[in-house]
């Protein structure tokens, strides 16, 4: 078990919300599920709590109810190498989702995410404030980031 796990708080949607992580991810495995019982405070049977695994990465989500909203404020990133994996994952993400800025799309479950081609933080490593400064502002234009473009940008 590792050592931090991200735990994702739904009203009544966790196990669908984790179902569809599941099905975009292609190396995600289910781990526990456990469903509510005679005690409650859920309808005896329904899910309660599960963890899964995507890309290696463990999380945990919960019927919590509608005590507590997912918020921007924390989003999970996903590094990609290729406009085409770009693509796959903005595409299945956003699927009745929310377009939102700079490579960030809220799904259809209220969880942010920010599809980030591996590039990007490489060409901001190299500390070139100019180029650094021509990347974003193309950058802040974007939606979903294009990786030409960011280059172009970059390159001048």
């Amino acid at each position: 078990m590792q050592k931090i796990t991200p735990f994702l708080w739904f009203d009544s949607n966790a196990e669908e919300a984790m179902n569809f992580y599941l099905s975009i991810f292609k190396n995600s495995k289910v781990g526990l599920v456990s469903r509510y019982g005679d005690a409650g405070p859920g309808p005896k049977g329904s899910f309660m709590v599960g963890s899964f695994s995507l890309e290696g990465q463990e999380f945990m989500v919960l019927n919590g109810g509608p005590h507590y909203k997912l918020t921007p404020a924390f989003s999970l990133m996903v590094n990609c190498e290729t406009q085409e994996e770009v693509d796959y994952y903005w595409d299945k993400l956003c699927e009745a989702g929310t377009e939102v800025q700079c490579g960030w799309l809220t799904d259809k479950f209220g969880v942010s995410w920010q599809v980030v081609p591996t590039m990007f933080a490489e060409l901001l490593r190299r500390g070139d404030a100019e180029k650094n400064n021509r990347m974003m502002q193309a950058l802040y234009q974007m939606k979903k980031l294009i990786i030409a473009d960011l280059q172009k940008a970059y390159d001048g």
